[in-house]
């Protein structure tokens, strides 16, 4: 045996003893290593296929919408164009999407990812929520589905589908950031229940749809705060399908107006029980107009609306609805709760302020 084949036997006969005395820990680490490692690809192949399932059964429902024939843009300068987004919710070829995006034109083309163009025509449109409901011809169109916004949780996914800067349907995604948010619409109203979103938005993606982990709508894209990054927010799907029934009714929303900004809060358990309490949520009033009816009949920043009119008020919703269906200038009772005692009003709401916008 030559010195250098002994020295390799004893270097192997070696090395296994040496493996097991001298690095336990090295080998725990490697293996621990790995598994975070898969456990990572896992969690990342999870999150991609989630939003390419979005995008794959949304994508065919979003459409560029362009329209022709405006005097005036948003900001006064002349302008004959401008594009947004939307999303059809019938397979007969209803769609979303905002006021702002088609207010005012003389003709508007919705373009399908298909390739397919055609003329839309304004079912109706809401400015005070900057919503409105389009119609193309159908019959048998791809279309999206409506989510429930009430049961958003803040960190959950939110995946956007729109046409930024006219780069047709791009997706962009990320999460729900906050919920409840007020927004004041380019009307004035304030739009309560919003949800804001880190998910990218950029003009052009006004008005497409904003999507929740089980590919069903939960938001109507609408705006960006300037001079930011990561805060874009889209109106509560719960509110835009509930405007969207009216616009299919009606063309119009008719609503009064209280001149109060509100969001949806729970109310405190110890308290109702001491009340007698049994809704679980109230309105909570976070603006006052000081020259509107609710100030002028009492209602103060931070009393909780409990009821309307005799109706029960639970949230943000029940708010408009009631006064969509009442009509203005009928006096009402509202009931609210003012610290840790109920107070009650006679209130008058009135017509809204009348919409008035250069487009």
């Amino acid at each position: 045996m030559t010195p250098s084949s002994a020295g390799n036997s004893a270097s192997r006969a070696a090395s296994p003893v040496h493996s097991s005395q001298s690095h336990p820990d090295e080998t725990s680490s490697r293996g621990s290593s790995r598994e975070n490692t898969a456990d990572d690809a896992a969690l990342l192949d999870g999150y991609s296929r989630t939003v390419t399932h979005v995008a794959e059964r949304v994508g065919p429902a979003t459409v560029k919408i362009d329209v022709r024939g405006r005097s005036e843009s948003q900001s006064g300068s002349r302008s004959g164009s401008g594009s947004g987004s939307g999303f059809i919710f019938t397979p007969d070829g209803l769609l979303l999407t905002n006021s702002h995006v088609v207010h005012g034109a003389q003709q508007i083309h919705v373009s399908l990812p298909s390739g397919e163009r055609q003329r839309a025509r304004v079912v109706g449109e809401d400015p005070h929520t900057d919503l409105a409901v389009l119609s193309i011809a159908g019959p048998e169109l791809p279309h999206a589905s409506f989510g429930q916004s009430k049961h958003l949780k803040v960190g959950s996914i939110a995946i956007a589908i729109g046409n930024p800067f006219g780069f047709s349907w791009t997706v962009t995604a990320g999460v729900v950031s906050a919920v409840g948010r007020s927004l004041r619409t380019q009307s004035g109203r304030l739009v309560d229940d919003v949800v804001q979103t880190d998910a990218a938005l950029n003009p052009g993606n006004s008005g497409g749809p904003l999507v929740g982990s089980d590919a069903r709508v939960i938001g109507v894209n609408t705006a960006t705060f300037l001079n930011s990054q990561g805060i874009c927010f889209a109106i509560a799907i719960d509110t835009a399908q509930w405007i969207a029934m009216k616009l299919l009714q009606e063309g119009v929303v008719r609503r009064g107006y209280l001149g109060v900004g509100a969001q949806t809060a729970p109310l405190p358990k110890r308290l109702s029980r001491q009340l007698g309490l049994v809704q679980p949520s109230a309105a909570f009033i976070t603006h006052l107009d000081q020259a509107g009816p609710a100030a002028r009949a009492g209602v103060r920043e931070g009393d909780l609306i409990l009821a309307l009119g005799g109706h029960s008020v639970e949230s943000v919703d029940d708010l408009h609805r009631i006064l969509s269906d009442e009509p203005a200038g009928r006096s009402l009772e509202v009931q609210v709760l003012r610290h840790t005692h109920l107070e009650a009003f006679s209130i008058t709401p009135g017509a809204p302020p009348e919409f008035a916008r250069a487009d």
